[in-house]
């Protein structure tokens, strides 16, 4: 049976985050508030946990998840080449909407999906997700919603998607929006803009100018 938890309450918020952390450490999905949308979560580095994931949102392996942080010092563990200009995106747009895509680091005992060597990672903008990650490190983390249905602004509508194929929903009320993220392939000498999200190609370049617009 899920449980959920109203983040807006401070003794609600202390219980939930503390249920989600362990939930998150026995491998099961929590869902949980971030600056885009609600998002479905699991740790990074259980493959079981990343496998039921999937398999919630009805995802194949060709679609990887993306994997949220709640630090930039975590990059330098989980990525390798990270570039001097990834690095001054970091700098300029984390916490916030902007996803990097990545070489990680070949050690690591991860397995995200088909993921060919790189991973799509950000540091989002609000303090529940901040906390939780903090918290429990990495957490591979998508949209809260069934592939297909549209992203959820808030808790009920992603519970109404998801049911109890989740342990642990925290509730931090509506979103700021459901415009997503910008992704930024940064595996190359080049930055390349993958998805036009919150952050424009013309935001980007006051940071990176060379960077360049994918077909």
């Amino acid at each position: 049976m899920a449980r959920r938890y109203d983040c807006n309450d401070a003794t609600d918020r202390t219980t939930g985050l503390r249920e989600a952390a362990s939930a998150v450490r026995r491998g099961e999905l929590v869902v949980l508030p971030t600056d885009t949308v609600y998002g479905i979560g699991a740790d990074a580095f259980s493959a079981e946990g990343v496998g039921d994931l999937l398999e919630a949102k009805g995802r194949g392996r060709n679609m990887p998840s993306p994997v949220l942080i709640g630090s930039p010092n975590t990059l330098h563990g989980l990525v390798t080449d990270f570039s001097e200009q990834a690095w001054e995106l970091v700098d300029a747009f984390w916490p916030g909407a902007l996803t990097l895509v990545a070489k990680h680091q070949p050690s690591l005992q991860w397995d995200l999906g088909d993921t060919r060597g790189t991973v799509a990672i950000r540091m989002p903008l609000h303090p529940v997700a901040i906390e939780l990650l903090t918290e429990v490190g990495p957490m591979a983390v998508s949209s809260a919603n069934l592939t297909g249905h549209p992203a959820p602004e808030d808790c009920d509508a992603a519970q109404e998607m998801l049911g109890d194929s989740i342990s642990v929903y925290l509730d931090g009320g509506p979103t700021p929006g459901i415009v997503p993220s910008s992704i930024v392939d940064v595996t190359g000498k080049v930055p390349v803009l993958l998805r036009a999200g919150a952050l424009s190609a013309e935001e980007l370049r006051k940071v990176v100018p060379d960077l360049e617009v994918a077909n």
